[in-house]
């Protein structure tokens, strides 16, 4: 079976564009265009960092948002600011299915249109249960060739950018330990009353960016 791996961390917020503006601004982090998840009213920009990445989350179209569950969500999860919501994790088909099976989510094929004109693919299991506890996280199988991963944009940076250097999950620590069944590289487990998802970006001058 694949293993797990970190695959990207959503940031949650009410602004896309003053969101990537600040990342760039106070960290160095530059951002890319992303596209739309049509259907759900929400888009993104991408944040890319080598193997993984921070996916700049928002509403861009009130109407679809207003009847769509991730729209609800991302309006719920930004009204005090913006805020890492969800982590995801990376596998290949025989390790996503093995997994969907193990914790009983039925896979669900998704897609958007990226910048000039290509369009990428995946499957994602579990996005409902990390909107409704964030130290669940949520599964994808990319269904493009590795180089158009959005994890291998380039960026103008200001910084280097190494991965993360760790995500935290936070709340149940043995349910969340059931949930992931195995170890993920640079994903700690801590025990806390209120479930959260925080991250630091790891920077190859041994420096991190916290976000949380």
């Amino acid at each position: 079976m694949s293993p797990l791996a970190i695959d990207h961390v959503i940031l949650a917020t009410a602004d896309i564009h003053a969101t990537a503006v600040r990342l760039e601004h106070d960290y160095g982090l530059a951002s890319l265009p992303g596209g739309r998840h049509e259907g759900h009213g929400t888009g993104n920009r991408i944040v890319p960092l080598g193997d993984a990445y921070i996916e700049i989350m928002g509403i861009v179209d009130e109407e679809q948002a207003a009847a769509s569950p991730m729209g609800a969500w991302l309006r719920g999860q930004t009204a005090a600011g913006d805020r890492v919501a969800a982590l995801c994790l990376r596998t290949e088909a025989p390790g996503f299915d093995a997994t969907a099976e193990r914790l009983r989510l039925r896979p669900l094929p998704m897609s958007r249109d990226a910048p000039g004109g290509a369009t990428l693919s995946w499957r994602l299991a579990g996005l409902g249960d990390a909107m409704g506890d964030p130290s669940r996280t949520f599964f994808i199988d990319w269904q493009v060739p590795p180089e158009r991963h959005p994890a291998r944009g380039v960026a103008p940076h200001r910084v280097e950018p190494a991965g993360f250097a760790w995500v935290e999950l936070a709340g149940d620590e043995d349910a969340i330990r059931t949930w992931l069944g195995e170890d993920v590289p640079g994903v700690r487990v801590t025990s806390a009353p209120e479930p959260s998802v925080r991250c630091a970006v790891a920077l190859a001058d041994g420096g991190q960016v916290l976000l949380g």
